[in-house]
């Protein structure tokens, strides 16, 4: 099949980080975040291309235009995630069809290994779109409002998920703008999706997938960087 194009949604704040830079930014070995996720998705050979949301503020982009010999392209987000896979979508070159199978991937997912990238595509486009995940191996635990642990949840049939998501563009783009409509912010691609009457295949991945969402993240993800390739 054509490789798919990879939408980067990347114009958060990354406020639990801390700090006056985005968390995209921040260094992680040497180099800013963002640009570990960009280059491991751009080495990816059934990625054709990336599409880098950004915010409208944004004064810290490097200004690259290729990776790899992919090339890189730029669009302004919105308020919140969904909105710039939305813009990030619209933006895609034109020979990007409606039809077209999509990935989206967090900027804060460094870690994600090729093998998983493979079989997301490979899985995902017969059944029509999928995402990366990993079922729930922790007990999970209702609190109550004083911090208790109250209930104890079943963890049957529950999967933590992950990025990249992998959708048909026209489709992921119905979804997004009927759950924006209804007043709805998803969380991920999924969920929007979801909403739509889909269900989307779970695909297995690697739990060291890591997001990088807190300071301590940070260190995790540069030990794990070179051991998840």
């Amino acid at each position: 099949m054509q490789p798919l194009w990879c939408v980067v949604p990347a114009a958060g704040r990354g406020t639990r980080v801390g700090g006056d830079l985005p968390k995209q930014y921040l260094s992680l070995a040497g180099r800013p975040l963002i640009l570990h996720t960009l280059d491991r998705l751009a080495a990816h050979p059934m990625i054709a291309g990336l599409m880098v949301v950004l915010g409208a503020a944004d004064g810290h982009w490097p200004s690259i235009d290729s990776i790899h010999g992919k090339p890189v392209r730029t669009a302004i987000g919105g308020a919140e995630r969904c909105d710039s896979v939305l813009a990030g979508l619209h933006a895609l070159p034109v020979d990007v069809h409606d039809d077209t199978f999509v990935l989206v991937h967090d900027a804060a997912r460094p870690c994600v290994r090729e093998a998983d990238i493979t079989r997301l595509i490979e899985l995902g486009v017969p059944a029509g779109g999928g995402l990366l995940g990993a079922p729930l191996r922790d007990t999970l635990k209702r609190a109550g409002g004083d911090g208790r642990s109250h209930e104890t949840e079943p963890r049957d049939h529950r999967w933590r998920a992950f990025t990249p998501q992998m959708f048909r563009r026209s489709d992921l783009c119905a979804a997004l703008q009927a759950a924006s409509a209804a007043g709805i912010t998803v969380s991920d691609e999924a969920m929007a999706m979801e909403r739509a009457g889909f269900a989307p295949l779970l695909v297995e991945g690697a739990e060291d997938n890591i997001k990088v969402t807190t300071a301590a993240d940070f260190a995790l993800a540069e030990f794990l960087l070179p051991r998840t390739r």
